[in-house]
Formats: structure tokens, sequence, C-alpha cells
């Protein structure tokens, strides 16, 4: 992970975590490649780290890659950094992310808008602000009640990461009123 992407990530478990007791994080795209979101997963959380490879920060190893071996809502918070830009289908990455995610649970997603090619193993899209609400809407059109709490571009050089976090059901939106201060 670039800089950025571990400053944002940070800000997301500092703004939206405190308004959860704990429970199970899940990280897509866990290999620690220059950082890792464990170290800012608050300790009152278990975390999973999920790849398709065994490599360092990787606890579970998919056997397919647009399957989640996890229970449907049955994760607090999905996270996934600088991952989704080398999924070939990353639409299905994500209805994965949202089937696996309680009602009340959140999915953080950071992905570059920038940045030069990165092959890890391949290097397939850059997220646009607008892929926050394509997302969104690629969800509920699937019959998942999701919404886009919100979404940044962040101002960073390079990668100007696309930042989009969710909660699996819209009528639940309210247990997470605090946004990322971008001023920080």
């Amino acid at each position: 992970m670039h800089e950025s992407a571990i400053k944002n990530g940070k800000r997301f478990f500092e703004t939206y975590a405190k308004h959860k007791d704990g429970g199970v994080v899940v990280d897509i795209g866990s290999q620690d490649v220059n950082g890792s979101l464990r170290s800012y997963t608050p300790e009152r959380f278990k975390y999973v780290g999920v790849d398709f490879k065994e490599a360092a920060n990787v606890d579970v190893v998919l056997k397919e890659p647009y399957v989640l071996p996890f229970e449907s809502e049955s994760v607090d918070i999905v996270v996934s950094s600088s991952c989704l830009e080398h999924s070939e289908f990353f639409w299905l990455t994500f209805l994965e992310i949202v089937r696996i995610t309680k009602p009340d649970g959140l999915i953080y997603i950071n992905a570059p808008s920038g940045g030069p090619h990165h092959a890890f193993p391949v290097d397939c899209w850059r997220f646009r602000l607008d892929a926050s609400m394509a997302l969104m809407n690629w969800a509920n059109h699937n019959g998942y009640n999701t919404i886009l709490l919100e979404a940044f571009v962040d101002s960073a050089p390079i990668w100007h990461d696309m930042v989009a976090i969710y909660i699996k059901d819209k009528n639940l939106s309210h247990l997470y009123p605090d946004r990322i201060d971008l001023e920080v």
C-alpha cells in the first residue's frame, strides 16, 4: 500500500470503528506490501486478512477469487485498500463483500484514481468518484439495500485515492453520524 492509502485507512478506523463495540474485520487484498490496515484495526476487533496467495499478513487464502469463504451477514467491517484495481471482475468482488457484511456493517473501499501501472499480478482499473455510486447501484440492483455514507478522492500526489464507505442496510445509516475530516 502507498502512504495515502494507509492514511485513509487509519482515518476510516478512527472515524467509523468507534461506533462499534468490536467484531470481525475482514481485509480483502491483505498482503503486506509496504504496509497493512491490520496495524490500524482497533484491538477490540478480530482482524482476518484475505488474499489469493500465501504471503505476509494473509490469514485466509482464497480457493476461488470471487467467492469469499464467510457466511452471509457474518462480518462487521470489510475493508479493501489498494486491491480492486487488481481484480479483473471487481464488481463480483464487491457483491461478495456486501453479501458477507452484517446489515449494520461497514464497507471501506480505497482504490486509486491515478498512478502508474503496477501489475500485482494485473492492474486493470482506476476508480473515479462516480465509481462509488456505481458500486452502490450495483449492490442495490442485485437486491441489497446498501447506501454510500461518504466518498471522496484525496489530493495525495500520484494515486489520488478514491475512498468510498458504505453501510449494508441504509435503514441503519443513523448509526454512523461522523464523517472523515479531510482537513486533518
